[in-house]
């Protein structure tokens, strides 16, 4: 009875062994499962992660990079069509989306019209809130979409996920980027010793409202109000005399009935009251540094409640300045607009309301008062300092660089 009881209790044993080992295995299947499963989520995901965000930085990119090309034909200055700036914005945009690796690939391909919108963004002071055009001009915004999609064959494949059925995944952003209307300008304080490298390309010579106002009216009525087009102005060419570009110019150097305070000429002064013509050479060529705006408070150049900035005028418009605005024929400053001036020479004050973009078209200060002139005609200007505000975008605002508002 013994012998047959330990040999149950064998059997028994041998019996609990197997059915644990066989429990093992079936554990340790449903463990391979969930580690596959989390491999593939890990892998998977994590690649998905990864080229989500390529993919983004592909999108801002190409939003930032289309909306500088339209920026080219905003205004009465623009140096493009409406026509020629879309259609180099929808290149540009396409271009630099092929230059950004994406997952297992590396590139993405991208259409100029299914992928690229532009649009003009304004400012609605009765909802306060922008307003979103698409094709509508003129164009300060333009949206780019980056595709990953079964519809494009470009969707990205899955590596362990497959294992679980997903054989791809599909992907899609978009970017909005848009210029925006200034208020001012700002910048942050910094070395001295620094402040040449970090500069605002602003003239430091003023120009009445009324004027300009009638500049911008010939221009978009054909109005006469007895300015010429004399000049035509390319990026390859440069300025030429006697080729005409249907934009007219105007002398900033005030004829003898300007009404102008006597010993001004309509120079202010930008930063410190005691500039000097080295000074005023220096801001002509090289801008405002951070010495120049920490005259300003907060550095920062803007306007107050009432919507006006009041700059201490200067000697006047002299032959001494003449080089250096040479030196600058071509380029786009910003130039203050003023409504009022009073006093004389340096105790003249003006009160400036707005800031607009102008290029140097020629000069010469020397001669009689008929042969003086700073020429110059409207021109679109972005720069990285301009202060963004919520207000109107008008045909002569002064705009920052593009913003990424989605």
């Amino acid at each position: 009875m013994k012998s047959i009881g330990l040999q149950l209790h064998k059997r028994e044993s041998l019996q609990s062994k197997q059915n644990r080992r066989g429990a093992i295995v079936v554990f340790a299947a449903v463990m391979l499962a969930i580690v596959i499963g989390f491999a593939a989520f890990t892998v998977d995901v994590g690649m998905v992660t990864l080229t989500k965000g390529q993919m983004q930085s592909a999108a801002d990119s190409a939003a930032h990079a289309a909306t500088l090309e339209v920026a080219r034909a905003f205004g009465p200055g623009g140096e493009l069509t409406e026509d020629q700036a879309e259609q180099l914005a929808r290149e540009r945009a396409v271009e630099m989306i092929a230059r950004f690796r994406t997952g297992d690939v590396v590139s993405s391909d991208a259409d100029t019209v299914r992928d690229v919108r532009v649009g003009r963004r304004t400012w609605s002071d009765a909802s306060e809130e922008w307003i979103q055009e698409w094709g509508v001009a003129p164009f300060n915004m333009v949206e780019v979409t980056v595709r990953r999609t079964k519809a494009d064959t470009t969707s990205l494949p899955m590596t362990f996920a497959r294992i679980l059925g997903r054989e791809d995944f599909e992907l899609q952003v978009t970017s909005i980027a848009a210029l925006q209307p200034g208020v001012g300008f700002g910048m942050p304080p910094e070395p001295i010793s620094n402040s040449a490298s970090n500069t605002i390309d602003i003239l430091p010579i003023a120009l009445d409202l009324g004027s300009w106002t009638d500049l911008l009216d010939q221009y978009h009525t054909g109005t006469d109000h007895g300015y010429k087009d004399k000049y035509r102005w390319t990026a390859t060419d440069g300025v030429n005399s006697g080729y005409l570009d249907n934009i007219p110019e105007i002398s900033m150097y005030p004829d003898l009935n300007s009404g102008l305070a006597p010993g001004n000429r309509g120079t202010v002064d930008l930063g410190s009251a005691n500039n000097s013509t080295a000074d005023l050479k220096r801001q002509i060529v090289h801008g405002l540094n951070s010495y120049d705006m920490s005259f300003f408070p907060d550095n920062k150049i803007t306007f107050n409640e009432t919507g006006a900035l009041f700059l201490n005028g200067d000697t006047g418009i002299s032959a001494g300045i003449q080089a250096s605005l040479e030196s600058i024929i071509g380029q786009v400053r910003a130039i203050p607009i003023f409504i009022q001036v009073t006093g004389q020479g340096n105790n003249a004050t003006y009160t400036i309301v707005k800031f607009v973009g102008v290029r140097i078209i020629d000069v010469n200060l020397s001669g009689g008062p008929k042969k003086r002139h700073l020429t110059v005609q409207p021109a679109v200007f972005s720069d990285a300092h301009v202060i963004r505000g919520n207000v109107q975008m008008n045909v002569d605002s002064i705009m920052s660089q593009p913003v990424i508002i989605h």
